[in-house]
């Protein structure tokens, strides 16, 4: 009888262990930011006072890039990249202060579905935003 129980239990515990996964990953809610140029800059509102987000280059995969937020009284920054209903892996970058901004280069990968449609999750004191873009 304890042998029938075995691959039973076996299978909730990782029942378990996936939807602990999904739920810890699945993202927060995010403001949508409005951005045409990311390699011009864009401006967004961030707890009452303007932040911006700009690309050193038009992304292109496996090219680094360099990805500065300015964002002033912000602590911490970090960026996400994902596609739209395609998962790209854990692609987390920490920004870290410079010159007045936070900054850290970026490499995206490569879809291999040749999709170009990407967004960019910014992350500011827990604060999410959404900056889609397109790459090369």
């Amino acid at each position: 009888m304890k042998r029938a129980w075995l691959p039973l239990l076996v299978a909730v515990a990782l029942l378990a262990i996936a939807a602990t996964g999904w739920w810890l990953k699945r993202p927060a809610g995010a403001v949508d930011v409005a951005c045409p140029d990311p390699v011009a800059g864009c401006t967004f509102s961030h707890d009452g006072a303007a932040a911006s987000v700009r690309f050193s280059m038009q992304p292109v995969p496996l090219q680094a890039f360099e990805l500065a937020v300015d964002a002033p009284g912000a602590a911490r920054v970090s960026a996400e990249f994902q596609m739209v209903g395609m998962d790209m892996g854990f692609n987390r970058y920490d920004l870290r202060p410079q010159n007045g901004a936070f900054v850290s280069r970026i490499t995206l990968p490569v879809c291999v579905s040749a999709r170009r449609d990407w967004l960019l999750y910014l992350e500011l004191d827990g604060r999410r935003y959404a900056v889609p873009f397109s790459s090369r």
